[in-house]
C-alpha cells in the first residue's frame, strides 16, 4: 500500500516537472520568436516594437495561463463540494450520515447554549424486508427500495425536520418542537406512504413495509436515551397495527 502511493506521487511530481518544462519552454519559444520577427520589420521604430512586444506578450502567454489556472480552481471547488457532500450525507438515500445526523440532534436536545425550543419528538424507522429483497432481487434493488423509502420519509416530513440514516435499514427522523399530536400525524402518514409505493423489482410488484416507533420529550435530553426509547417502541409494533409513540422523561 504504502509503495503503490509512493509511486503515485512520484508519478504526479514527474507530471508536474514535465508541464513545467514544456510550458517554459514554450513560453521561451514565443517570446524569442516575436522578438525575431519584429527585429526584422522595417515599417516599426524601436519603440513600437517594444510597444508591442510589450503588449502582446503577456495576452499571448496570460490569456492561457489564466484560463487554465481559472479552469482548475473550478474544478477544485467542485470536488470539495463533493466531499464536504460525502462527509455530510448518505451516498445510497441522501440523508444525512449517521455520524452528522446525531451531531445535529445532540446540538439541538442537549446544548443550552443552543438556541431554537428543547422539546420535540424523534422517530426510529426501520425497513422490515430489505434483507429479503436483496436475498431475492439482488444488493441494487435493496439500494432502491432504501431510496424510494428515504424520498417518502423526506417528503412527510417538515421542512424544518431532521431525516438521518441511522443503520443499514433503519433510518431516524429528528422533529424538533413537535407535539405529540403532530409526531403521532407525521408517523403515521411516513407508514401509510410507504406503503402505497410503487416498487416492482424486475417486473414483480412488491409491497415495502417499515415500523415506525418513536418518543416525545419536554425537556433536554441525550440522545442515546432518545434513540433507545424510540428503538424500543420501534421494536414493540405489533404487524398491522400504526406505531407505537411514548412520552421520554428527562
Amino acid at each position: 500500500m504504502t509503495k503503490t502511493m509512493a509511486s503515485t506521487t512520484d508519478q504526479a511530481w514527474k507530471g508536474v516537472a514535465l508541464l513545467t518544462f514544456l510550458g517554459t519552454a514554450a513560453i521561451l519559444g514565443v517570446s524569442v520568436g516575436l522578438n525575431y520577427l519584429l527585429l526584422f520589420s522595417e515599417a516599426l521604430t524601436p519603440f513600437g516594437r517594444s510597444m508591442i512586444t510589450a503588449i502582446l506578450l503577456p495576452v499571448v502567454l496570460g490569456v492561457p495561463l489564466f484560463l487554465f489556472v481559472g479552469l482548475k480552481q473550478i474544478e477544485l471547488r467542485r470536488y470539495r463540494r463533493e466531499l464536504d457532500k460525502s462527509a455530510t450525507f448518505d451516498t445510497t438515500t441522501g440523508c444525512l450520515n449517521g455520524a452528522v445526523f446525531t451531531s445535529m440532534v445532540e446540538r439541538r436536545t442537549a446544548r443550552p447554549s443552543v438556541p431554537g425550543p428543547k422539546s420535540g419528538a424523534f422517530l426510529v424507522i426501520h425497513s422490515e424486508h430489505l434483507r429479503s429483497i436483496n436475498l431475492r432481487f439482488g444488493l441494487e434493488w435493496g439500494d432502491q427500495a432504501l431510496r424510494l423509502i428515504a424520498s417518502t420519509i423526506q417528503s412527510s416530513v417538515r421542512a424544518e425536520d431532521l431525516v438521518g440514516r441511522m443503520g443499514t435499514s433503519m433510518f431516524g427522523v429528528f422533529l424538533a418542537g413537535a407535539t405529540e399530536a403532530e409526531a403521532r400525524e407525521i408517523g403515521e402518514r411516513i407508514r401509510a406512504r410507504i406503503a402505497q409505493v410503487y416498487f416492482a423489482p424486475k417486473g414483480t410488484e412488491d409491497a415495502l413495509t417499515v415500523k415506525v416507533g418513536g418518543v416525545v420529550f419536554e425537556n433536554q435530553v441525550e440522545f442515546a436515551d432518545m434513540f433507545r426509547s424510540a428503538e424500543q417502541r420501534m421494536a414493540g409494533v405489533r404487524d398491522g397495527a400504526a406505531f407505537e409513540l411514548t412520552h421520554l422523561h428527562s
